[in-house]
């Protein structure tokens, strides 16, 4: 009878729970497809739902649906329990024509409410022309240059000087998973580089040459020529490790059912690009700033009626899209008798795929020092406008400021001079001569005289014994350091532990590909410190022969390699069970510390 109780106590309490829910109501397909390619078209909903009513889909065949599959889970956290249930409705579709085509939101009803997901927008591209070719490496296994590449894209190749334009490098694949390593982009010469953060980089498919491939963006880049002319942007060099599917004969039944894998080392090569750089036009005004896009500009005072000794500030406020973060900061004029102070910047700037664009705010402040009627003239800030073509001039003010008597001023009967290293006012003093003292004065004997005394040359003989073992012990460790592979070889757990350290970061944060990336660069830099060996000469085979040279056993060189393996196809690969990156951290801590003990020096 109590569990017929606790059970019915359970039911209601998550049935009551799963409705304290809000509704989720969403579709999602791939944002490219190819003309005759299927994909799937989801809609999930994160409660019981029924009567689902999907729009028509003109531009796209409906090949299955919609496919139901159901989900249920219960958590207790801290006595509390949340339920969370989960319903998608799955349907098989295929493009019939290129373009972009919208899918309308469908409906359903939960609880008698009914709920309408999101639109989706699907870009459909024309059919691979080589669909036929390069689908499978018929036993070879060589990777040919169209069917994984690098390629260097910029937006402009005529620019103006300090004109911005992008470049964007962009990795395509065929087939095949990629892993890249020693990636080397130019060092834009010439250029003042400001490069876009991808946080989260993603494969999309994109019709290239008239072909469909798997890419990526690895990097994007704002560049500002410095000078006119011809500016060369130099090749870029990748090394990537590209897995291949092997077809092969088959020898038994068994063979249909599992696929032979191949990895080939390719380097990978952007061509050079040049852009032509045009000097900027003749007639530059005497207030030009260097700055070249579309800027706005504000100003305004803090008062126009202080007293003397008191600070006025002039604000600028400079917003727009270009080389703002070079542009140089517009002139502001205060009377002589100011005391102007060195202005205070703040800069707010965000770098994006269309340039570098926000705002700049400059605080110019000054203190008057005598009473009466002063000017400050118009500020001013000229650029050079890409659309038009021309120079444009921006124009504040003129100012009036009235400023009144103030205390300890010229104004007042105390006199005051001008302190320029504190900018403060000093007054003089009343007396400027103070009298020799007669009374109260006591002397000591010879003997109390710290000077020649024991304790007087102690002082400098435990400064000379402490520099002679410090001097000892310092050219010890010059002579240990000297011996550089001995130094690598001591430090070379020390550097792999600060690595998987981060690495442990990336994976509570759950940046997958980041975390694979950074147990990569430990493993590696781990075996090339331990083995002495160049990392640019680093490979798995001469890795594994110094291995067995030192004495290493097979399992734990085993071990080593398949971390690695793991690693390197894990960046691109789908996304595997939710442990795999724990299982991975733990497996590569003790194998290191295995070969710690194993390689000791």
């Amino acid at each position: 009878m109590r569990k017929l109780i606790f059970l019915f106590t359970l039911v209601l309490t998550v049935g009551l729970t799963g409705h304290a829910a809000d509704v989720v109501f969403k579709a999602s397909a791939p944002n490219a497809v190819a003309v005759g390619q299927q994909f799937q078209l989801y809609f999930t909903v994160n409660a019981e739902g029924k009567d689902l009513r999907v729009q028509e889909m003109p531009d796209f065949d409906v090949l299955f649906g919609p496919a139901v599959s159901q989900s249920h889970s219960i958590t207790f956290v801290n006595g509390q329990n949340t339920s969370e249930t989960n319903v998608t409705f799955t349907y098989t579709l295929m493009a019939k024509k290129e373009g972009t085509f919208t899918i309308s939101p469908a409906t359903i009803k939960v609880n008698n409410a009914n709920y309408a997901s999101n639109a989706l927008s699907i870009n459909v591209l024309p059919a691979d022309k080589a669909a036929d070719a390069g689908q499978e490496n018929a036993g070879g296994s060589d990777v040919s240059s169209t069917d994984v590449f690098v390629t260097m894209q910029v937006s402009k190749r005529s620019v103006y000087e300090q004109e911005g334009f992008l470049v964007t490098f962009k990795l395509y694949s065929k087939d095949g998973q990629v892993s890249l390593s020693d990636v080397k982009f130019p060092e834009f010469e010439g250029f003042l580089a400001q490069e876009i953060d991808l946080p989260d980089k993603q494969w999309g498919l994109e019709n290239y040459n008239g072909s469909n491939y798997r890419s990526v963006v690895l990097k994007q880049t704002v560049l500002y020529p410095q000078r006119s002319g011809k500016l060369t942007i130099e090749a870029g060099k990748i090394n990537a490790v590209v897995r291949i599917r092997i077809q092969q004969k088959a020898r038994s039944i068994f063979d249909n059912f599992f696929d032979s894998y191949q990895n080939v080392n390719k380097q990978l090569t952007t061509t050079p690009v040049t852009i032509d750089v045009k000097p900027l036009p003749s007639g530059k005004p005497a207030t030009y700033s260097n700055a070249v896009g579309d800027f706005s500009m504000t100003a305004s005072i803090s008062s126009s009626n202080i007293k003397a000794n008191e600070a006025v500030t002039v604000k600028v406020n400079i917003s727009g899209n270009g080389n703002i973060r070079v542009a140089k900061n517009p002139e502001v004029t205060f009377p002589n008798d100011f005391d102007v102070y060195d202005p205070k910047v703040d800069n707010n700037f965000r770098t994006t795929a269309s340039g570098v664009s926000g705002s700049k705010t400059i605080e110019y402040m000054a203190i008057p020092r005598y009473a009466g009627d002063f000017e400050i003239p118009a500020i001013q800030f000229s650029f050079f406008d890409i659309k038009s073509g021309t120079y444009k001039t921006l124009s504040a003010g003129p100012y009036t400021l009235h400023v009144e008597k103030g205390e300890g001023g010229s104004d007042s009967n105390i006199p005051v001079v001008s302190n320029f290293s504190n900018r403060e006012n000093v007054q003089y003093l009343g007396q400027d001569i103070r009298y020799l003292k007669v009374k109260g004065v006591e002397f000591i004997t010879k003997s109390d005289i710290f000077f020649g005394s024991f304790l007087y040359y102690l002082c400098y003989l435990v400064p000379a014994v402490l520099f002679i073992i410090f001097f000892i012990i310092y050219r010890k460790k010059v002579k240990e350091n000297a011996n550089i592979a001995l130094v690598r070889t001591k430090k070379a757990n020390k550097m792999a532990v600060r690595r998987l350290k981060n690495a442990g970061k990336l994976m509570q944060e759950n940046k997958r590909e980041a975390f694979y990336d950074e147990v990569l660069r430990a493993l590696w830099g781990y075996l090339s410190d331990k083995l002495n060996i160049p990392q640019s000469e680093l490979t798995k085979d001469n890795v594994e022969t110094e291995l067995v040279r030192y004495g290493v056993g097979e399992t734990l060189i085993h071990k080593f390699m398949d971390i690695l393996n793991t690693c390197e196809f894990a960046r691109y690969a789908p996304l595997q069970e939710s442990n795999a990156m724990d299982k991975l951290y733990d497996s590569t801590v003790k194998a290191i510390g295995d070969m710690e003990n194993t390689i000791k020096k």
